[in-house]
């Protein structure tokens, strides 16, 4: 733990894709650029940044935000400043915690310059209004994406995030799909082996056997392109059921598969699976990499 006159002044940042949607101000530079005067201005030491660019305010699980607050647990904080209030969280009940109870407990300062809030001149009796606001406004803003992906999905518009393993975007219109040169080979041959006879296993024994590059290991090797070397065997560490989904893809047949998944709560970014039959097909959205008669024999 460091020595009080040694503690870190947290200055923390967030902007969601949500809320640039939403039309508000506040770029990431813009935030860092009031809090380091703010901090400079009112003589606050040792004033270090933590940014989250593109994450919702309803969840935690943020990166600069845990690694700020691992600083907390470990007593080396002694002021978290804020732009606004929001930027700290939209999340009513964990907001509470955190400004009553955990902040508290490590002796911790809290400041949000734009609304006015200092927890060392005492706890502002609207706070828990504001959290409830700010939680109404995130919810308001996810149903609002939510109903244009929707409007999206239902025009045949591809609203994935990312292409599926044998497609890339297409560079002329990021909204489509087209074969991957690379990796295209990949997905013929494995229906190719399948349709021979061959199962998954056996299929994904071979492919470690022909040292191919798994999805991952691809993913990978594109974005570091500069530094990337196999990873000895885990690089071409294909597994039974990354090969069974491949064969389950319809997209390799060129039909476009909306909504295959869904997200039950705006708080909760995880995913669960949509039944068949609410699933929004597409044929011949995009060139297949498979032929039909193939796709049936497999």
């Amino acid at each position: 733990m460091l020595q009080q006159n040694e503690k870190i002044t947290a200055l923390y940042c967030r902007l969601s894709q949500e809320d640039e949607l939403a039309g508000e101000s506040g770029s990431i530079q813009h935030q860092k650029q009031i809090l380091r005067e703010y901090a400079e201005k009112n003589g606050f030491p040792n004033p270090r940044i933590w940014a989250d660019d593109g994450f919702s305010g309803v969840t935690f699980d943020r990166p600069a935000y845990n690694e700020m607050m691992a600083e907390v647990e470990a007593g080396n904080v002694s002021t978290i400043i804020v732009k606004d209030h929001s930027r700290l969280g939209r999340n009513r009940l964990v907001m509470g915690y955190l400004i009553e109870e955990k902040l508290p407990d490590y002796g911790v300062r809290y400041i949000a310059v734009n609304d006015a809030i200092d927890t060392e001149k005492g706890m502002d009796d609207t706070l828990p209004l504001r959290d409830l606001f700010n939680e109404w406004h995130a919810r308001d803003t996810s149903k609002k994406v939510r109903a244009i992906k929707m409007a999206s999905a239902h025009r045949g518009e591809r609203i994935g995030t990312h292409p599926p393993y044998g497609y890339k975007k297409d560079p002329d219109n990021p909204k489509c799909i087209v074969p991957n040169e690379d990796t295209a080979p990949v997905v013929q041959h494995i229906f190719s082996l399948c349709a021979s006879g061959l199962g998954p296993s056996k299929i994904a024994r071979i492919l470690r056997e022909e040292q191919v590059l798994t999805p991952q290991a691809y993913i990978l090797k594109c974005k570091e392109e500069a530094v990337f070397s196999p990873c000895g065997g885990k690089s071409y560490a294909w597994l039974e059921k990354t090969v069974a989904k491949i064969l389950e893809h319809e997209e390799y047949i060129g039909t476009l598969v909306n909504c295959r998944t869904f997200v039950p709560s705006f708080k909760s970014k995880k995913k669960k699976k949509n039944p068949p039959e609410k699933w929004l097909r597409f044929e011949n959205a995009h060139e297949p990499i498979v032929d039909r008669e193939t796709w049936d024999i497999v």
